[in-house]
């Protein structure tokens, strides 16, 4: 369930990165001597993508399993699906403070590094590019990481971070035929059904903590034998 959720927000998510990347991945350095050096160049861009956002989900997945060890799950589950809700619809509270210099700093470093990278025109510069990119401030990112905390399980918020990469694949490797062949029409009506799913995940998110008992959309909390955690039978299957 939580799998295809990320596929789904990585997907429709991918039209907002490509206004917001697709400057970087139209000017990546790949070998444009044939269709398929140019694709493959690609792939590798895309690849750093996705090794950045499954390293996240593993690290933000092992702080959501501390939460589940002290059976907090359901209290996490609830609040983050709120917090989505708000932000959601209080647009306007931005992620990072200009006026905060170390992010700002950090900031700076990866756009520095990114700049020196494109300098070279080799496989792994086109990898260390994409790993880059992924660090880079993103709404949608976030919310991945939401989604990786709430698993509870650092492998399963590295499936998660993986299918939201994967999701974004397919729109930004074909960034020139979306260009050239789908309106801007179109490309605005995905933009208006972004908030639209992530509203739809968010309510994912606070059904699953209230323990319905429904089976992989709002499993039932169960006492641990062993530990006394109070713990979701199928939070680990997503």
């Amino acid at each position: 369930m939580f799998f295809l959720a990320a596929l789904t927000l990585g997907f429709l998510g991918s039209f907002h990165c490509v206004g917001m990347c697709g400057p970087i991945a139209l000017t990546i350095p790949v070998k444009r001597t044939s269709q398929l050096s140019i694709f493959t160049g690609s792939l590798i861009y895309n690849a750093g993508r996705v090794t950045t956002y499954a390293a996240m989900g593993t690290l933000f997945g092992l702080l959501g399993q501390g939460f589940v060890m002290a059976g907090w799950q359901s209290f996490l589950s609830l609040t983050l699906g709120s917090l989505i809700l708000i932000l959601l619809f209080v647009p306007k509270i931005k992620f990072i403070n200009k006026s905060n210099g170390i992010l700002m700093m950090l900031l700076g470093k990866i756009k520095s590094n990114i700049s020196q990278l494109f300098g070279q025109n080799t496989k792994e510069a086109l990898f260390f590019i994409g790993v880059l990119n992924g660090l880079l401030p993103c709404g949608l990112v976030y919310l991945g990481i939401a989604g990786s905390i709430a698993t509870g399980n650092a492998f399963s918020g590295a499936l998660f971070m993986v299918g939201f990469g994967l999701g974004t694949i397919p729109a930004m490797m074909t960034l020139t035929v979306i260009r050239d062949f789908i309106s801007i029409k179109f490309r605005e009506n995905i933009r208006k059904a972004v908030p639209v799913f992530v509203g739809i995940m968010a309510l994912l998110l606070i059904l699953r903590g209230l323990n319905l008992g429904i089976p992989y959309v709002s499993p039932e909390a169960k006492v641990s034998h062993k530990t006394g955690v109070i713990v979701q039978q199928v939070c680990h299957k997503i």
